[in-house]
């Protein structure tokens, strides 16, 4: 059974899983699918082509699945998919995606987006991903596992932050974020690796010493930064340190931020 407040409007189409709550003043749009267990605290809106996976919780006057803020959008029809067991906070705007940037804005499981943040069109957002008050993630940026983004902070459109960064409050990232790197400053630098994070996530003490090498090998090495990620690719036995590896030799729009 699901409990809708005789003030919310549920408009015609929308599909409402078992154990749904939706609070006082709420708007549900036609296309929208809730899956079980959703809550919708209250004053929310969800609209479009948007789907929310089970167990996630949405806090009052937040908007989700409006049309992008994009001048170039002209009504196409694109979408918005929300995974399980996320907390959305008050005020949290997230918006579809557009035909040029692939039409689906994307967030994973196990999220919480705190008050006040943005995610743009086209935007994929992975699993267990914190975005502090007030931040913004642009149009088309990707955003990897556990990664946490300060407050007020704003990453600009198509940048990539690999799995396991971190991003210290008040900094503007303008290039992509290597995996388990720690961004800080007005302009984000990147200073070295979220070493605290590694450690909650319980990763082995060899591969940290490994990843820690690795980030010294890439700011003091020769050559480019390419240069040395490809020796490190053909020296090292550490998945952590593939993983960057493979991270820095990937495609990318916004080039990379370079240890200081």
């Amino acid at each position: 059974m699901s409990g809708v407040h005789p003030s919310a409007v549920i408009e015609e189409g929308a599909v409402i899983g078992d154990g749904c709550v939706i609070g006082p003043f709420c708007v549900v749009g036609p296309e929208v699918v809730l899956a079980a267990g959703v809550t919708l605290k209250s004053h929310v809106v969800v609209t479009g082509d948007t789907h929310i996976g089970a167990g996630t919780t949405v806090f009052a006057f937040a908007v989700l699945g409006e049309v992008p803020q994009d001048l170039k959008f002209s009504g196409e029809k694109t979408t918005l998919r929300i995974g399980a067991r996320n907390r959305i906070r008050e005020h949290v705007t997230v918006n579809t995606g557009t035909a040029a940037g692939g039409g689906v804005t994307q967030i994973g499981d196990d999220c919480l987006l705190m008050a006040g943040c943005h995610v743009a069109h086209d935007a994929q957002i992975g699993d267990r991903v914190i975005v502090v008050n007030n931040s913004a993630v642009a149009g088309h940026c990707v955003v990897e596992d556990d990664v946490i983004i300060g407050g007020l902070c704003g990453i600009h459109q198509w940048v990539r932050i690999g799995q396991g960064a971190i991003i210290g409050a008040l900094s503007m990232v303008t290039a992509d974020v290597v995996p388990h790197g720690l961004v800080m400053g007005q302009r984000g630098e990147l200073e070295g690796l979220n070493l605290v994070g590694l450690k909650r996530r319980g990763v082995a003490r060899g591969d940290i010493t490994a990843l820690r090498a690795a980030f010294m090998t890439l700011k003091e090495g020769e050559g480019t930064i390419h240069d040395r990620a490809e020796r490190l690719q053909s020296e090292t036995d550490s998945e952590y340190v593939r993983q960057m590896v493979s991270f820095i030799l990937g495609d990318s729009d916004r080039g990379l931020l370079t240890p200081r």
